[in-house]
């Protein structure tokens, strides 16, 4: 059995970290992010020149996990798995309005979703498997399969989650999933991740 450690979930002006509201945001992202990164008290100039999409799941992976991989982990044994529905539709629609002029190359990158698993692996040194998928909604039970798939083969720790940058949804939504029965020790089903994802 595989145990959910702690989850973080950002959304309506509000971090929760394992269900409990641990900061609230007064201005709506994308303008709350700033408000976020600032709480964080984090010096990452990386951050400035991410997309939307890639700022949400950073600061989502930094609440999550805020000292709780423990370093008995070698870098190829953390994984991350990450979904949404739009993609990076965000960062595709500023692209191509700035095709019409002279589209920056560093936007260009931001024009992939798995660029978010790469910012959070760059940030922490993870070199284990990373995937993005796009699902028409939050598929706790595609999420759970996969990531319980990984831990059976050389991941030992998986970060998962949906990061959505859309139009009409914005939130973040990330859980640790181990072999360890460390912090919420929740069994990992499909289940328990949608009702933590429910929060």
């Amino acid at each position: 059995m595989n145990y959910i450690q702690t989850c973080c979930k950002i959304k309506n002006g509000e971090v929760k970290v394992d269900g409990k509201i641990v900061f609230q945001f007064s201005e709506a992202l994308p303008m709350g992010m700033d408000q976020l990164y600032t709480h964080l008290n984090v010096s990452y100039p990386r951050f400035y020149k991410m997309d939307n999409l890639s700022k949400l799941g950073f600061l989502a992976s930094e609440f999550l996990l805020n000292g709780k991989i423990s370093m008995n982990y070698q870098p190829y044994e953390i994984s991350t798995v990450l979904s949404n529905a739009s993609s990076s539709l965000d960062t595709d629609l500023r692209y191509i309005e700035a095709s019409k002029k002279a589209p920056s190359p560093a936007l260009f990158v931001y024009t992939l979703p798995n660029i978010v698993n790469g910012e959070i692996s760059i940030r922490h040194g993870f070199k284990g498997e990373s995937n993005f998928f796009v699902t028409p909604d939050f598929d706790s039970g595609f999420l759970c399969d996969y990531c319980n798939e990984l831990l059976k083969e050389k991941s030992k720790i998986c970060i998962a989650g949906w990061i959505e940058f859309g139009d009409h949804l914005k939130e973040a939504f990330v859980y640790l999933v181990g072999k360890e029965q460390n912090g919420l020790a929740v069994d990992h089903t499909s289940e328990n991740v949608f009702k933590l994802y429910s929060l």
